[in-house]
């Protein structure tokens, strides 16, 4: 039996790409989750033990040669890419040097300072803990059952012990820290936990790490309606909006019941994004209250205490707000991008200042 994929004209395809789209476009068909050499992987099982070794061992030397094909392909645009910019950047090595260069504050930490100072303002506090997290404070204890997708090999990146168990995880949120927090503090909680976090997923939309802030309310009182007032209060100060259109949509996360996920109004024009009006609606973040299993895989009494969580990317909150298109240019190590996406030091005054 044999595969029935074009070979010569896949690699045909693969060295006449012109841009790293196209080339990811090429990856994503074949070699994606729902690529078509994963799919005719999954029908395998179809097939008799004889016909499934023959397909197999050629379905993988076709992904195999793919792989190849494309990597070897991703260098050549590379290089074409330096050549082009050298070009471009041509400097008169006669003149004299500019000593004047000044460092600039990253979008991300600007992000993560004002996140924090005006959580700050509504009483929260700041909470940090380790990047290598427990199997039970990353799943176990936030009602993440054992099938549940996220604790999948392809999602996650999973970290051996002292003894040679993957028991350990690089944390793929920052709930952990939460975790952490409500076992070794009696309520009431009220904290934010800004940090890096890990998923094994790497594209134009995502990086294998990235930040997020979530927030954590537990005490005996608190509702969705101070969920929502939050909320609604820290977006209108980040955007600094006062009239901002918004809206909760139902959802399902297994930490919190119920769960919501919060849309705010956006126009799109000259592909710039401007939020807060328009009829367009805009994914920013998810929340809920907290899962009565989590407060008691805590050690927290659920029929007394009660709160919520939410939490949202920090590089999603940057973009949005200072008008960065893409995701990955954040950690290109671009000079030049920083010295346009950067704050001055001196430029910056906190909101009590303003």
């Amino acid at each position: 039996m044999t595969v029935s994929f074009d070979k010569n004209g896949i690699l045909t395809n693969i060295k006449n790409t012109k841009s790293f789209e196209e080339l990811e476009k090429i990856r994503l068909e074949f070699l994606g989750k729902k690529g078509l050499i994963p799919i005719e992987m999954k029908s395998l099982g179809k097939l008799s033990i004889e016909d499934k070794k023959i397909k197999g061992q050629e379905l993988n030397l076709l992904k195999q040669t793919i792989e190849d094909s494309i990597n070897s392909q991703k260098s050549v645009l590379e290089n074409n890419q330096l050549i082009k910019r050298i070009e471009n950047e041509k400097a008169d090595v006669t003149l004299p040097p500019n000593l004047k260069l000044q460092g600039k504050i990253h979008p991300i930490s600007q992000t993560i300072f004002s996140v924090i100072e005006i959580f700050g303002s509504l009483n929260f506090s700041v909470e940090n803990g380790p990047d290598i997290e427990t199997d039970f404070n990353n799943f176990t204890a936030l009602n993440i059952p054992a099938h549940h997708p996220a604790r999948e090999m392809q999602d996650t990146f999973y970290v051996q012990d002292e003894v040679g168990q993957e028991n350990n995880v690089l944390r793929t949120h920052t709930s952990p820290v939460q975790v952490r927090t409500m076992l070794n503090t009696k309520p009431p909680i009220k904290i934010i936990v800004p940090g890096r976090t890990y998923r094994s997923d790497s594209d134009i939309t995502h990086t294998p790490m990235f930040h997020q802030v979530e927030g954590l309310v537990v005490d005996k009182q608190s509702t969705m309606v101070d969920l929502k007032s939050t909320l609604v209060t820290f977006l209108k100060e980040y955007f600094e909006i006062k009239d901002l259109k918004y809206r909760f949509r139902p959802s399902y996360f297994p930490f919190t019941e119920p769960s919501a996920e919060m849309d705010v109004a956006y126009t799109k024009k000259n592909n710039v994004i401007k939020i807060g009006e328009g009829d367009q609606w805009l994914e920013i973040l998810g929340c809920g209250m907290v899962n009565p299993k989590v407060l008691e895989n805590c050690n927290i009494d659920s029929s007394i205490y009660q709160g919520f969580a939410f939490g949202m990317g920090i590089e999603r909150l940057s973009m949005l707000k200072y008008g960065i298109p893409d995701l990955r240019s954040f950690f290109d190590l671009n000079y030049k991008w920083l010295e346009h996406y950067g704050f001055n030091v001196l430029d910056l005054r906190s909101r009590s200042e303003i």
